[in-house]
């Protein structure tokens, strides 16, 4: 049996028609499949590779920590400077009461830990959260996800969360003494990038102030420069009470956190003792990986790049076939008719070497989320490959 016929043996499928590419090497913006062929990449991984693939200077820091030690204690009860040092970078470079980092496996576990923090502090049971979100797919943030198609088939789910259109004054008003957090995307990304009102944004800040309520903002794929800041929350004005990463937090190892203040995460150290944890979660190898890679991120300026080649982008795709675009720097949708469309250009794009994907509450748009160290030339071979293919 060759590769792809083990693939569909023995591993678990998440779809009938999986894509089954044989990827044996990836490297800046490129993936390399069994024969050869070099795809240039349009998704980065989802938003993981933003330094791109296999930067050096993460593949080295990955090297030098595998020399010095793995797996080493349950999370939290040894100092393990990989942990710390990333934990201490990320402070700095972020608001000040947001100073306190629990490491995760994933963007989803941070998910789950934040919503067991919240309801921790505030005593509270309730959650207000968007349609169309999406934080993940284990059980609670399955709950807190947007679309009944995705939640039906796995209820019962966490009581007492309540859906609201994103940017709506419905969910302001369900904001209220019973809510123990808002949980939303700084970006919504999966319904097709769609931005919050910043008025809207702000109002829901003032309510959660009001009601004594914690808001979560999930920047697990618009963190790390891909809007054109570090974190999407600069863009309007409104700080979290705890933040949500993942993605390309650990530069292409799997690493996750949730991040608020000292007070707040002290919390989960007593009554109970222990109120989370984790084997893996801050793996020191993980932790060594992302800490290289935000270094690489801005040392070479990469961020102050985006808003151009965003610009590029929307001044290249233009044809009638395209119904609009939705962008926040390097994360795009790009709307077609419906989701046949986008599969055909999908896969004819995939032959003449351009690899991209959709959106799971925007099946009708073409997603774009490339490296951030996607140069101006591949962003104009990407443009006409796709304009050919429509």
């Amino acid at each position: 049996m060759n590769n792809r016929a083990l693939f569909l043996r023995y591993m678990a499928q998440t779809s009938p028609a999986p894509i089954g590419l044989e990827i044996v090497k990836a490297s800046g913006n490129y993936l390399v499949d069994a024969e050869g062929k070099k795809y240039l990449d349009l998704i980065g991984g989802i938003s993981v590779c933003n330094t791109g693939h296999c930067h050096p200077a993460v593949v080295e820091a990955i090297k030098k920590q595998v020399d010095a030690y793995l797996h080493i204690m349950v999370y939290g009860e040894l100092v393990q400077s990989p942990q710390v040092a990333y934990a201490k970078m990320l402070a700095d470079h972020l608001p000040a009461h947001l100073n306190c980092v629990y490491f995760t496996n994933s963007g989803a576990e941070a998910t789950e830990g934040a919503l067991k923090l919240a309801r921790r502090f505030t005593g509270r049971g309730e959650i207000v959260a968007c349609n169309k979100s999406y934080h993940g797919n284990t059980l609670g943030a399955l709950s807190v996800m947007g679309d009944e198609y995705w939640r039906n088939a796995f209820r019962p789910l966490l009581p007492g969360v309540w859906h609201y259109d994103y940017n709506s004054e419905d969910l302001v008003a369900g904001i209220n003494e019973r809510t123990a957090c808002v949980i939303l995307e700084t970006v919504q990304g999966e319904a097709g990038v769609v931005k919050p009102d910043p008025e809207w944004l702000r109002r829901v800040r003032e309510r959660c102030d009001e009601m004594g309520a914690l808001l979560i903002m999930d920047e697990i794929q618009t963190g790390f420069g891909r809007t054109g800041r570090i974190w999407g929350f600069e863009h309007f004005g409104v700080l979290p009470d705890i933040l949500l990463l993942g993605k390309a937090l650990g530069g292409g190892m799997p690493l996750g956190a949730f991040v608020s203040s000292g007070e707040i995460m002290q919390s989960l150290t007593h009554d109970p003792v222990l109120g989370h944890i984790t084997t893996f979660g801050g793996h020191p190898v993980s932790c060594a990986a992302g800490m290289a890679s935000m270094k690489a991120l801005l040392d070479e300026e990469l961020i102050d790049g985006v808003a151009a080649k965003e610009a590029l982008f929307r001044q290249l795709l233009v044809h009638n076939k395209i119904k609009g675009i939705s962008s926040c720097g390097l994360l795009m949708a790009v709307k077609l008719d419906c989701n046949e469309d986008v599969l055909r250009v999908l896969g004819k794009a995939l032959v003449e070497s351009v690899f991209s994907d959709w959106f799971l509450f925007a099946s009708d748009c073409i997603r774009i989320a490339p490296p951030l160290t996607i140069t101006f030339d591949e962003i104009r071979y990407a443009c006409s490959v796709l304009l050919k293919c429509l």
